[in-house]
Order: structure tokens, then sequence, then C-alpha cells
């Protein structure tokens, strides 16, 4: 099972159990207060208090279960979006310093007065109209006939990186996941185990 799933299986889960313990506290304080307002309270009530403090604590075990591996699940999402992060801005650094080698190389051509390709110079003016002003004078002084082909190729499009959190998504899932199972069945569960008692 892929992060991306994971996470949101186990985001409905939680939910899910959350709200049924939610409940279940709600009805375990109606039955405090049925059992204090009535004589004789805790024996009439007895099994039925019992019957919802274990689908309680069932309910509580299994939404704490899915809620540990929740934070293991975001652990390991934030680890894969952190690195593939770091990745791309490595390779932006990589880029970056790619393209000025490049630019240098385009002013000291320039400043040697040699012929470069207008697609040379219109990136080193980009970059600094400075240093394309400067490389231009000295080229006045030197004043070459060889000529250079582009730095650059035609072809060049931005890079698209993609997004770090749906890389992160589209890793595996960590092993020991806990196994899916419906509040009702966990309800259902405490209910077989009373009765067998």
């Amino acid at each position: 099972m892929k992060i991306g799933e994971a996470r949101t299986l186990y985001s409905t889960k939680i939910h899910e159990y959350h709200d049924q313990k939610r409940n279940l506290y709600k009805q375990k304080k109606e039955l405090e207060e049925k059992i204090r307002l009535t004589e004789n309270g805790k024996e009439i009530y007895a099994d039925e208090a019992v019957s919802l403090e274990l689908s309680y604590e069932a309910v509580s075990k299994k939404y704490d279960e899915y809620r540990n591996y929740m934070e293991q699940l975001m652990e390991t999402h934030t680890a894969y979006a952190n690195l593939e992060s770091t990745k791309q801005q490595t390779e932006a650094m990589e880029e970056a310093a790619q393209d000025l080698a490049k630019i240098l190389e385009v002013v000291r051509r320039i400043a040697k007065g040699a012929k470069v390709p207008g697609k040379d110079e219109q990136k080193l003016m980009e970059y600094s109209m400075e240093m394309y002003q400067a490389a231009k004078s000295m080229a006045m002084m030197n004043e070459q006939k060889e000529k250079y082909k582009s730095m650059w190729k035609d072809d060049e499009a931005p890079k698209e990186n993609p997004d770090p959190r749906e890389v992160a998504d589209g890793h595996e899932a960590p092993t020991g996941a806990p196994e899916i199972v419906n509040v009702a069945d966990t309800m259902a569960s405490v209910g077989s185990v009373s009765e067998e008692e």
C-alpha cells in the first residue's frame, strides 16, 4: 500500500473510531447519571455498565493503535518529502552553478572581442546588465574575429519538479500496519467476549 493511500484510509478510520469513542463516553456518562438517580442502580445497570466499559476500552485501544501508526506514516511521509525537496534544491543549485559558469564564459568571450550568438548575449543581459556592459566595453579594446556557438541548447525548457508531498505519497507505507477493522466489528467482538465469560 502506498503512503498516500494509507494516510487516507487510516485518517478515515481514526475519525470513525474517535466519533464512536466520544459516543460511548457520552453513553457512559448518561448511564452513570441513571445509576446515581436510581435506587440500587449499580446492581440494576451492572451488565450495561460493564458492556459499555468493555466497548469503550476496545474502541479506545483500536483508536490508539491507528493513531500510533498514523504518526509513523506521517514521519515516513515527511522524510520522503524532505528527501525529494533536498534533491530538487540540489539539482537547482547545480543548474544555477552551470548557468553561472556559462554566463562567465560568455562574459570572457565578449570581453575578448569575439562574436557570440545573440541568444548568449540575451542570457547575459537577463542575468546582469552591468556585466554585459562591462564585457562590451572591454570588447571594444580587444576586437577579435573568433566566432562561437551558443552555450545554451535551443530546446532548453525549464525543468518541472514534482511536488515532494506527491512523491512521498507514492512510496510504500511502513510495514506493521494495523488491520483495518470497522468500529461495529470491534464493538461486536467485545460483545462476544463478554458473552463467553
